[in-house]
């Protein structure tokens, strides 16, 4: 799961960016509301978590910006302890849930789950193309009785071609849906992971293949399919 973190305090931003990657999330952070705007309308984000205080375009100010624009990424809110007329303002504007500062950590990763669990209910559990199922709850990747569990960047690789079979995917949105723009990690990342769900696939019988397009990207075929 990818999530854009903005709060302008340096310490809050370093603190809860390396919480949250602990637990297994792919976090983009910025430090203003205009670079937050910036990385929403062109990124690809399950969640966001906007401080409403932040210099430039404040977090409600982010939130109108992306729901005029009919995005329905999901949004919390950072506010001030008794700020409630922000978090009014948020609710009708489009938020999904708030937290007061100053919050502990935990509460924040179960409130970050809470609203992810919310928006994987508008997907399938299990995503199927051709032979192949993907668990969504359990990370297997299944042909028949035959199965593979797969680690999170493979499992994500996965689900993104399973979701948008017809859809050519480059190597580069790979990159940055799941490891992210400030992921030190190199492109090659991206063609190890294709190799090994190769092998996956062919590990399970499977008839199903992740097509290269010279020049384009991957997407997936299934048999003799061209």
């Amino acid at each position: 799961m990818k999530l854009l973190f903005a709060d302008d305090d340096p310490d809050i931003r370093r603190g809860v960016t390396t919480l949250l990657q602990r637990s297994g999330y792919t976090v983009d952070a910025v430090s203003n509301g205009r670079d937050a705007l910036t990385y929403l309308i062109n990124g690809d984000y399950d969640a966001a978590i906007l401080d409403i205080m932040m210099p430039g375009m404040s977090g409600l100010d982010v939130l109108t910006q992306i729901r005029e624009r009919g995005m329905g990424t999901s949004v919390m809110l950072l506010t001030a302890l008794g700020e409630v007329d922000d978090r009014v303002t948020g609710f009708d504007t489009g938020a999904d849930d708030y937290l007061p500062k100053p919050f502990a950590g935990k509460e924040l990763v179960s409130r970050v789950r809470a609203l992810l669990r919310r928006t994987e209910s508008y997907t399938p559990d299990v995503c199927t193309f051709g032979d192949v199922q993907l668990d969504s709850g359990s990370y297997t990747l299944s042909c028949g009785d035959k199965s593979v569990r797969l680690g999170n960047k493979g499992f994500q690789l996965m689900q993104m071609l399973m979701r948008n079979p017809k859809k050519i995917i480059s190597a580069n949105e790979f990159m940055e849906h799941i490891w992210g723009w400030d992921s030190e990690a190199e492109i090659n990342v991206v063609f190890t992971n294709i190799s090994f769900m190769r092998k996956n696939l062919a590990k399970i019988g499977s008839k199903v293949k992740i097509r290269v397009v010279r020049n384009a990207g991957y997407l997936l075929s299934y048999g003799d399919e061209k």
